[in-house]
């Protein structure tokens, strides 16, 4: 696939606030400062598309970028930031459960995990909760370059056992670095194909 165009839309405090359009959208969200801001401008191509901070927490609304005038990228917030009020991370935490069991559009959520950490506590309790709620999703490995070749490999290891002791197989996984764009062409070539079936449905 190749990108043409991305705009930033809006950001929403409410998934019914979110496009009208049927356009096929994909959610990308993890922990806070896994990198979602930056893989997103990797996949786009664009520096500034979304809005990168060294501070977690900065994606606080549902983010709306359109990409070629077709489908949709959004940011959710990131989840485990805790320098936040207890009644604004319950904000936080309804309105990316609303966005992800009600929105129509959603085809599916990209999890993030940070590929140089212990598996998290945190990132099995979502993706777990995903699992119980029949959302589809697929796992996206950040930041592989701040690794030796030797430890990637062990340090992924680890985080699937984790999961594994959940769930008996696991989805699809992506292995990036924004950096250096590593496995921009894989999520994209996937996306290619999943758009390419719904607008066959369409």
């Amino acid at each position: 696939m190749t990108i043409n165009e991305s705009e930033y839309i809006g950001s929403f405090p409410r998934h019914q606030l979110c496009p009208k359009e049927m356009y096929p959208e994909y959610a990308f969200i993890g922990r806070s400062n896994v990198g979602k801001s930056s893989l997103i401008n990797m996949l786009c191509d664009r520096k500034e598309l979304a809005r990168t901070s060294k501070k977690p927490g900065k994606t606080q609304m549902i983010n709306y970028y359109l990409i070629n005038q077709e489908w949709g990228i959004v940011d959710l917030p990131g989840y485990g930031y805790a320098k936040i009020s207890k009644k604004m991370r319950l904000q936080w935490r309804e309105m990316i459960e609303q966005y992800l069991l009600k929105r129509e559009q959603l085809q599916c959520a990209f999890v993030l995990i940070d590929a140089n950490v212990p598996p998290q506590n945190n990132d099995i309790e979502f993706i777990n909760w995903l699992g119980k709620m029949g959302v589809p999703f697929l796992l996206i490995y950040t930041k592989i370059d701040r690794l030796k070749p030797i430890q990637l490999p062990e340090n992924i290891q680890k985080i699937e056992n984790a999961l594994l002791a959940h769930w008996e197989e696991l989805p699809q996984q992506f292995y990036t670095s924004s950096n250096e764009k590593k496995g921009r062409a894989e999520i994209l070539d996937f996306l290619e194909s999943i758009n390419e079936d719904f607008w066959s449905k369409a």
